[in-house]
């Protein structure tokens, strides 16, 4: 038997026996992606998990080895039987193991048409393929996957409608959009030889090797996937699809291998000793009895909350945008005159925070309440938006997850937005208004709450696979991100985690 079947037998052995708990990540059966990066990182992907021959797909369809005999174990909720559906909000349940569940099909999420519908393994693969109610899955067709703008239908789920420029899109719910993400980057990995057809070719795809995907959807991939972590669902689907086909999905595996492809890590060798595992956290260790603790908070109401206001354009007769008012918060509007004669103007206003103080937490997220009206042509998040401000100057967009309807004054909570990926480090909060001469909502903002949790402690608490196994101080010096990414420490603040040989130490770059 060769060392490829070896490792795909030990694989499946190990999935078989994990699946409802996070498993160790098979390192052995990696080891082709050592020291690799960018398009010989992906290349080396592409040949493990795209064309072993050990690779075993189930036929399609229903009946027993088919597709929904599949979806039974990789797809349902085992204490309710209920479809896991992450295109609808319906709920529906399974039949006996390998029957069909009325009002659904089986979705490729990568469209069958890009590679003109051949019955291969990309037809077949289960990365791919997901339960999907009828109808959503009708209004999807053959779309790429991508921020929509402009809305022709929403199921509560998912969103169908075009981009800026017109592309036909679907984008899936906030809380999908890691695991379509990084489903995504997997099949334009593993079958990145395809020649690609339809609408694939001019409008996401591009032919060869790398990247694959084209900029702007690897981009938007990285963000979504960044936002919406890996968690203990799509960790069991991928231990659970292990063990039905023999392959994996790295992107689960390793969540920063993205960034070794298409990120922020180009050009640094992989290490899968030492980058983060799907289910390991920072290193460091959070109590459960732990409790959050409020970092910043503040009504609005009559009280700046120690902010300050960046005009980057006001058109002219414009004097401001955001004002501080004691019944509604933070308020900003472009919008001047009365009820019969209202004039917009043209704006790009920003309310920032004061600097917040997260380098001795590892775990944070804020929550807020906002109302917004006038957004008569453009939704809301069209025309605003919140960023996280590090401290070299760099602005990186959040997904808030609930936004008003833009109709009315009702004040609706913004919902938890996880901010894990700043901790340890000095952030600012910028609330964004822009608008244009033919719209300009209002947007109030009080009770921002951020709050954080998880004391940073000592470097005794670093997991194993950050842990050195060297016994040799004339090593070089390595650093490390918190959850395991080796970086340049040149180029990083915060806290990071210093290696030579055995000598680890945690330390604050300023």
């Amino acid at each position: 038997m060769n060392i490829k079947h070896i490792r795909h037998t030990a694989a499946m052995l190990m999935a078989a026996t994990a699946i409802g708990a996070s498993a160790d990540i098979p390192l052995q059966y990696y080891s082709t992606l050592q020291g690799k990066s960018g398009e010989e990182l992906k290349t080396a992907i592409h040949q493990l998990v795209g064309k072993d021959p050990a690779i075993k797909m189930l036929s399609y369809g229903s009946g027993d080895r088919h597709t929904w005999w599949g979806f039974y174990v990789t797809d349902r909720d085992e204490k309710t039987n209920e479809v896991i559906d992450r295109y609808s909000n319906d709920v529906r349940y399974y039949g006996s193991r390998g029957s069909s569940v009325s009002g659904m099909n089986i979705e490729h999420s990568f469209p069958k048409s890009w590679w003109g519908g051949t019955s291969n393994n990309a037809y077949k693969d289960l990365y791919n393929l997901m339960p999907c109610e009828q109808k959503i899955n009708s209004s999807k067709s053959n779309y790429a996957m991508g921020k929509v703008v402009n809305v022709s239908k929403t199921n509560g789920c998912t969103t169908i409608g075009t981009s800026s420029s017109g592309m036909k899109l679907w984008e899936p719910a906030d809380k999908w959009k890691g695991d379509f993400a990084r489903g995504y980057m997997y099949m334009a990995t593993a079958y990145q030889d395809f020649t690609w057809q339809g609408d694939a070719a001019p409008n996401i795809l591009q032919q060869g090797a790398y990247p694959t995907l084209k900029k702007w959807a690897y981009e938007l991939y990285l963000q979504w996937a960044r936002q919406d972590d890996v968690n203990t669902m799509e960790i069991n689907r991928n231990e659970a699809v292990s063990a039905i086909q023999g392959n994996r999905n790295p992107y689960i595996d390793f969540p920063n291998l993205m960034e070794y492809v298409w990120g922020d890590s180009i050009g640094r060798p992989l290490d899968i000793n030492t980058t983060r595992k799907a289910g390991k956290t920072s290193g460091i260790v959070v109590d459960p009895s732990d409790t959050p603790t409020q970092v910043y908070a503040c009504s609005f109401l009559g009280d700046e909350g120690g902010c300050e206001i960046e005009n980057d354009y006001l058109a002219s007769g414009l004097s401001g945008v955001w004002t501080n008012t004691p019944e509604y918060g933070w308020k900003a509007t472009a919008s001047r005159g009365s009820s019969s004669q209202i004039t917009y103007y043209e704006s790009d206003a920003s309310l920032v925070t004061p600097e917040i103080d997260l380098t001795s937490y590892s775990v944070a997220y804020l929550t807020f309440d906002h109302a917004c009206k006038w957004a008569e042509k453009l939704r809301p998040q069209q025309q605003l938006s919140v960023c996280v401000r590090t401290t070299d100057g760099t602005d990186t967009p959040l997904d808030i997850s609930t936004w008003p309807t833009g109709k009315d004054w009702t004040f609706i909570n913004s919902g938890r937005t996880d901010l894990n990926r700043f901790a340890g480090n000095k952030i600012r909060l910028v609330f964004r208004y822009t608008s244009t001469s033919d719209e300009a909502c209002t947007w109030e903002i009080k009770n921002l709450i951020i709050s954080a949790m998880g004391r940073q402690s000592g470097i005794e608490q670093l997991p194993d696979y950050i842990r050195p196994e060297l016994d040799n101080s004339t090593q070089p010096v390595e650093y490390y991100t918190t959850d395991g990414r080796r970086i340049d420490p040149t180029n990083h603040r915060g806290i990071v985690i210093r290696r030579q040989g055995t000598a680890v130490t945690k330390i604050l770059i300023r």
